[in-house]
């Protein structure tokens, strides 16, 4: 299992399902690159790249992808290069896929705020915005939050691309002919429950699970379900290698 976090999150927000998986899976995570403790720059655009370039040094000729956010973008776009790589795809919280821009993340404005404030002022505005804010009240997992938060390099707002160089690739969904899981938090965003409505329709072998109780992060919010909601699905569409 590869694992691909969102926006100004790195890779440990994956903390509770390896807990869960580990047992049960090959868990890879990673930092994007000029997020976490990533040193490149910024490259949406190419962060499926990326994972081609992952899986080819460690010599992982099929994977199941999990992508969160911002993550979708990448892990579909793995799959668009790579389909014969691809065990099966869980698609976690997707933005609109019909724009290569986020439209709930004011990008422009926030960096903005950096060049103006300091990003000591965006991680401050950005804590408060509806895609980060937990339902959970466990202490550790909101501690977990704003660790990965304070992370944030910021370098993306800082030295923005041209809007020329954020363009990707044209997905194309409906040639994807592997499983998918699209997970979505009841208390998401509407437009982002909408965009898992629109992707689950737009996949050819995709079914759409609803994670109660969890707004935009809920594998933070319910761990629990999430992680057995992974399992059940990878056990069914991944079996084990016997032989």
């Amino acid at each position: 299992m590869l694992l691909v976090h969102g926006w100004t999150l790195d890779l440990d927000m994956w903390d509770p399902q390896v807990s869960a998986l580990r047992a049960t899976f090959r868990l890879l995570r990673l930092d994007r690159r000029g997020q976490g403790l990533s040193e490149g720059t910024p490259a949406p655009q190419r962060d499926s790249e990326d994972l081609v370039a992952l899986c080819n040094l460690l010599e992982l000729t099929r994977v199941a992808l999990i992508g969160m956010s911002q993550g979708v973008r990448a892990v579909l776009g793995f799959a668009g290069a790579a389909p014969d790589r691809v065990a099966a795809l869980i698609l976690d919280g997707p933005p609109s896929l019909d724009s290569d821009l986020d439209s709930e993340v004011p990008l422009q404005r926030y960096a903005a705020l950096v060049r103006t404030h300091g990003i000591d002022a965006f991680r401050s505005k950005w804590a408060g915005h509806a895609l980060m804010q937990l339902r959970t009240q466990n202490p550790d997992i909101r501690a977990l939050l704003a660790a990965m938060l304070a992370r944030y390099p910021g370098n993306d707002l800082e030295h923005p691309l041209p809007r020329t160089q954020l363009l990707a690739a044209p997905l194309r969904l409906k040639s994807l002919m592997v499983p998918a899981l699209v997970l979505s938090g009841e208390f998401d965003l509407a437009g982002r429950r909408a965009a898992a409505r629109q992707l689950a329709a737009r996949l050819p072998d995709a079914e759409l699970a609803v994670i109660p109780g969890a707004g935009h992060l809920p594998n933070l919010d319910r761990p629990d379900i999430y992680s057995e909601l992974c399992r059940g699905f990878l056990t069914r569409h991944c079996p084990r290698d016997t032989s």
